[in-house]
């Protein structure tokens, strides 16, 4: 009887040390967003001398250029001539949904971002929030839009500021 009482507490404290380890990638994966290790990534090109060059491909029709870097899950990544970076979420039916992934990837950027990049909370709305880097040498706006097709989207655009 004895053998049995001293495995029950090994099984239980193996159980809720796997449950533990589970949990522990999944409470990281909200914090952090797949997408974070490109987007950090394109942002610390803002600080190179060459600044987007190493990761700009091919030419697209009007000024739009191929990204060699993209961010997972994320549609459409170019550039807008040579210091622009765009990306647009996956289309949403409706706006609030738009307006909900927005608030989102707005926490889910901070969170990947956090300590090089602040928000700039005097230009923000409730559907257009701007990102700056501690250089003041590029910014991130991240906005909701409605595309030809007539779904909403989140685009995410870093851009090298004037200097």
């Amino acid at each position: 009887m004895s053998a049995r009482l001293r495995r029950t507490p090994v099984s239980l404290c193996a159980l809720t040390t796997a449950a533990l380890i589970n949990v522990g990638p999944i409470v990281q994966a909200a914090e952090v967003p797949s997408y974070c290790a490109e987007l950090k990534q394109v942002a610390s090109l803002v600080l190179l001398r060459d600044k987007f060059a190493s990761i700009i491909g091919a030419p697209r029709a009007g000024n739009f250029l191929d990204a060699k870097i993209t961010l997972p899950g994320w549609d459409d990544c170019s550039f807008y001539g040579m210091r622009t970076y765009t990306c647009d979420s996956q289309g949403f039916k409706t706006a609030d949904e738009g307006n909900a992934a927005h608030g989102r990837v707005v926490e889910e950027v901070k969170s990947c971002l956090r300590g090089g990049w602040t928000e700039d909370e005097s230009r923000a709305s409730p559907a257009y929030v701007v990102l700056r880097d501690a250089r003041q040498s590029a910014s991130i706006t991240i906005n909701t839009d409605l595309t030809e097709k007539g779904e909403h989207v989140v685009r995410l655009i870093l851009f090298l500021r004037s200097g």
